[in-house]
Formats: C-alpha cells, structure tokens, sequence
C-alpha cells in the first residue's frame, strides 16, 4: 500500500467533523498540492470517548462519500502496541506502531553485539549525501545505541509481524514512532534505528523521530528553530541514505507529531521540502475539538453555556487531565484566569483566548492548552455536548476547515518561500 508524499493526520475526539477536515485538504489539491488525509485515534483517545475503531473508519468513509473525494484515505491506529492492536485491525490501514515503553529497555549483550558487528562497514566516519561533516559512528557509539533502542526495534518488529499476520503484507501503512523519549536522537542515532528497523524487516513508511525542542500540544513550537531546520534537514538526508543502504520502503519520509500549531517551524520544513524533495506525514490531533469550542463560543446562547462550563470543570480537575500529557504541555496556572472571570466573558473574549493567534493580545497559550487536555470533560456530558455539535454544525466546520487549511496547510506547502 502506497503512502502518498505528503500525508496529514487529522485527529477528532468525537468524530463529527470528517467532512471539514477533509474540505480543508481539498482545498489543498485545488491548489495543486495533493495530500493524503488520515485519521487517527488512539486507543486511550477511544477509550475516553466511549467510541470505538470502526466509529472512526465509519466517519472518514461518511466523508469521503459525502465530497465526493476520489484520492487516497487512511484510517490510522494511532499508538498502538500488542496490548491495543487487536480491535483495530479490521477498521485501520495505517498503524503507528509505538515503542516508547521498550526504548531504553536493555537487549541481551549478545544481540547488542551482533548489532554493532552487522554495522561494521559504518565502523568510523559515515559520509551521508546532504549532510556537510560525516557522522561519527564507533563500535562504542553503536553499542550505546544498541543498549536504548535495539529492543524497541525488536517489539515493533513483532508489532509489525502480527499486523501483516491478520491484514496481509503490503495492505497497510506501518509507522513507528520513538518521539515519546528523554532525548532527541542525532542523525547518526536515527541511522542506526532505521538499520535496526530493517533488520528486523518492518517495512516503515514514515519514522517519528524525537526532535530538537519541546513539541506542546496545541501551542507552537519552543526552541532553537535554526538548529531544528538543521536537524530536519539532515533526519531527511539520513533517510534517503537509509532506503539505499539498507533496502527500506523508497516512500520512507519523517513523520512530525504533534505537528499541530506549530507555525514557527512550518517555514523552515517547507523550505527543506522544496530543497530536498523529501515528503512528509504531519500529525494533528486536538485542534480540531479546539475549534469546535470556538465555533460553540461564537454560537452564543448555551453553546457557549456549555463551553463556560467545559472550562470551569476543566480548572477543578487539572491535576488529573494534565498528568497524562504531563511531558508535552506546559502551563502556567497562575496565567489561566479564573472561573468568575470567564463567566463574564462575551463569546469574542473567550475565542480571542482560545484562538491560536501570537499577534492577537488576548490569546492565552495556557488557557488552551488546558482546554486541549480537557476533552474528558466533553466527553462525560455525553449527548449535551453531541447536541451542541450537531445544531452549531455549520459554524463549527468553518472553522475547522479554515484552522487546518489556512494555519496549517497552506503555510507548510503552499505558502511561497
């Protein structure tokens, strides 16, 4: 199954706006740009929720009727290990195999060692197309990354055998993600997982490396942008050496995670896109349940009702919201504003908060990124909250589409450098 050069992976907590979602990467392809749209759930997501995978694929099918779209779709289990797999085989195409809980985990001395020995050719320096200094790689550096990665290689491996068992060799997109570690890995440890990945024979369409950085969901992107476009560009030069070294996918391309609002680095990815040719899977997830409270806000009435209240239960159960995503948030909570003072907010002060826009003076980074976190708190009014999507569906999806396509897509690969 082909991945098309650039992917975008669109996520929807509560499954109601497929249509704008994908009205937004149309508007891509009038443009001349084709991006395959994907979308993806995570098994804790679902969970939350009270859906399920087939609730997903059920959505994207609707839309892809609906508008008519003749091109490439994917429904993506999102995170999944061996634990989770199971219930999304019937439903998903695209699995991103995640192997965060087996990195750092130790392999035996003995498979370390036939590690380092199968890379004896890279013994020394490693010269990479595209990369200006060679890459150091001793016996020493390889045993290293053989002790915190080589066993995750091995569990995606056995996560990607027992896919291709159930669905078949070549019907779905493999994606294996190592973004959710301590550290950001150099090119030449990324060049060295790709060679473990492949002696294992997973054949991976789109890797997630950990980057330079803090990544928060839902807010731009903090750090040095200049060292990331460096280390961007060099993650896509290992790449392509990868594919001929080692015989991976030609289609292999980065994978960003977390992609979502990052507009400071949308340039610079851009840019390195051009220069390279290189392809791209971006993943957003809760953007899009963002907007659906801004929709609600600018609705009025008890739509914004419900989003007051979304916000005031929010601020009583931080701790426990935040404690999963504690690694890919930072909040302030003396800078969120207090329950009384949103209770006397008009809709335009609330959206101005919420609204990812740096040059608006209202908007507050911390406000939405509690609210990002905050989908339980929807999720548990249950047919209050569906209601409110379905009367407000119009407003809703306008922003939507307009939040992925103009924030988004546009400035990652239309925008004119």
């Amino acid at each position: 199954m082909n991945l098309q050069k650039f992917s975008f992976g669109m996520g929807d907590r509560f499954m109601h706006q497929g249509k704008a979602q994908l009205a937004a990467v149309r508007k891509a392809r009038d443009l001349g740009v084709e991006v395959a749209p994907v979308w993806n759930k995570s098994h804790r997501e679902h969970r939350i929720v009270g859906s399920g995978p087939e609730s997903l694929r059920r959505e994207a099918d609707l839309a892809v009727r609906a508008l008519g779209w003749d091109g490439p779709y994917f429904v993506d289990a999102d995170h999944i290990g061996l634990k989770t797999v199971d219930d999304f085989l019937a439903w998903s195409d695209f699995f991103t195999i995640d192997v965060a809980d087996s990195i750092g985990q130790p392999a035996a001395d003995a498979e370390i060692e036939r590690f380092v020995a199968a890379q004896a050719r890279f013994h020394g320096r490693v010269a990479v197309p595209g990369i200006e200094q060679p890459l150091l790689a001793s016996p020493r550096d390889l045993a290293a990354i053989g002790r915190k990665y080589l066993a995750a290689a091995q569990e995606a491996g056995r996560i990607y055998r027992h896919i291709a068992a159930a669905k078949g060799v070549g019907n779905f997109v493999a994606e294996v993600s190592m973004d959710e570690t301590d550290e950001p890995q150099t090119p030449v440890t990324l060049l060295f997982i790709l060679a473990a990945l492949a002696a294992e024979k997973v054949p991976l369409q789109t890797i997630a490396p950990k980057f330079t950085g803090r990544f928060n969901k839902g807010v731009d992107y903090v750090g040095d942008v200049a060292r990331f476009e460096r280390e961007f560009a060099d993650d896509i030069a290992v790449i392509a050496f990868a594919v001929r070294e080692f015989g991976l996918p030609a289609d292999l391309k980065l994978s960003v995670h977390s992609g979502s609002d990052k507009f400071s680095i949308y340039g610079p990815i851009r840019r390195t896109l051009r220069r390279t040719g290189a392809g791209l899977h971006l993943k957003t997830a809760g953007t899009t349940w963002l907007e659906e409270l801004i929709g609600l806000a600018v609705a009025g009435g008890s739509a914004f009702s419900t989003v007051k209240e979304i916000y005031r239960q929010a601020l009583d159960h931080i701790d426990a919201l935040c404690e999963p995503y504690a690694a890919v948030i930072d909040i302030d909570r003396r800078k969120l504003p207090a329950i009384e003072e949103v209770a006397d907010w008009s809709g335009e002060q609330f959206v101005g908060a919420l609204r990812h826009d740096p040059r608006s003076p209202r908007y507050n980074p911390h406000l939405r990124q509690l609210l990002h976190v905050g989908y339980k708190v929807a999720a548990q009014m249950g047919d209050r909250y569906y209601r409110a999507l379905e009367i407000h569906e119009a407003i809703i999806a306008e922003n939507v589409t307009e939040n992925l396509f103009e924030r988004h897509l546009q400035p990652l690969l239309l925008a004119k450098d």
